[in-house]
């Protein structure tokens, strides 16, 4: 089944849209910055930035991000 992957995003929170194109669980709809996700699934989430800048996103497993699972948004005004 793949290990899981405990999703975050700096500075905003969003909301999960769909996992693999159905509704999510009732305890994973409403404002979240962090959600655990597994491989092979496929997550859609609605982020509203209020201000430019950039905005880190990274799975909370230390030694994911220490082997580069992170990146940057770009929010650009």
């Amino acid at each position: 089944m793949g290990e899981i992957h405990p999703f975050h995003i700096h500075g905003v929170q969003f909301r999960l849209l769909s996992v693999n194109g159905n509704t999510p669980a009732s305890n994973m709809q409403g404002r979240k910055d962090t959600i655990m996700t597994r491989p092979g699934n496929q997550y859609k989430i609605m982020i509203k930035f209020t201000q430019p800048g950039f905005f880190m996103y990274h799975c909370h497993n230390l030694e994911h991000e220490e082997t580069g699972m992170m990146g940057q948004i770009q929010v650009v005004p």
